[in-house]
């Protein structure tokens, strides 16, 4: 659709950007629904209830290629540092979830965070 250019096209990337960002403000406003979904919905194979520091990495021009930031250290150094120096003032209670997976009848929980990068 980028390579097409006629507003019809350009007018819908412009709105799919812009949910995107939506949905990426309402995240970060109450990273819990993140992180539930994130433990529910993980593979079976890698199913795990323990607790979890998830990073998220967002490249907000090109959400496609989110997942390049990793190799950016001077992005990711600042933001995973600033969160560590102020770790001592959250709440445990406040990173607690609980989940269910599917196929098991019990309700999980774990104590986790997520950590947004956002370029």
């Amino acid at each position: 659709m980028k390579d097409k250019g006629d507003m019809f096209c350009l007018d819908a990337l412009s709105e799919l950007r812009n949910q995107k960002l939506t949905i990426l403000k309402e995240a970060q406003k109450d990273p819990k629904i993140l992180a539930t979904w994130l433990y529910e919905n993980q593979g079976e194979m890698r199913f795990g209830s323990e607790n979890r520091l998830f990073l998220v990495l967002v490249d907000s021009d090109d959400f496609n290629n989110s997942w390049k930031l990793k190799r950016n250290l001077e992005l990711l150094k600042p933001t995973i540092q600033n969160y560590l120096d102020s770790f001592s003032t959250k709440s445990i209670d406040d990173l607690q979830v609980s989940f269910k997976y599917k196929g098991k009848p019990q309700v999980f929980k774990a104590i986790t965070d997520i950590i947004f990068i956002v370029k």
